[in-house]
């Protein structure tokens, strides 16, 4: 399929309340809010995305028990979500100064310096600055 470009737009992520988690994805995360609008019958398509990335979350609001059953829990207890950094020390301490809850200390890798945190539902998080000679963090996760 030579000539043909794809890629990841956005991921939706099941969230309890549209604004606790702007809050945290803007004010922890330092996000941009991309879009909040409002769809009707209390539904809002609500993105966001870290500085610098096209690609976005989008944080959707549970919509029944099968879905608030799956808050927190996306990735089963795993790291779910990957976030590449330039600058690990500098985007640690500002999460940790915003109250980001890390559940390790930073770690070096073959593959670049790393920790995982939670975000507001517990979903787990790499913050990675992958090594410049080293490939991405496809495949690192636990």
């Amino acid at each position: 399929m030579t000539g043909m470009a794809q890629r990841i737009a956005t991921v939706a992520l099941i969230v309890t309340d549209y604004d606790e988690a702007i809050a945290f994805y803007r004010d922890g995360l330092g996000f941009t809010l991309t879009s909040n609008t409002p769809l009707g019958d209390g539904k809002r398509w609500v993105t966001v995305a870290p500085p610098g990335s096209t690609t976005r979350l989008l944080l959707a609001k549970a919509a029944d028990d099968a879905q608030s059953a799956a808050v927190g829990m996306q990735g089963a207890g795993r790291v779910f979500l990957f976030l590449e950094t330039d600058d690990f020390d500098r985007d640690h301490a500002a999460f940790r100064a915003r109250g980001v809850n890390f559940l390790e200390e930073p770690r070096r890798e073959a593959y670049g310096t790393v920790a995982v945190f939670e975000d507001l539902y517990g979903n787990r998080w790499d913050l990675i600055q992958p090594r410049p000679d080293a490939a991405s963090a496809e495949g690192k996760s636990r």
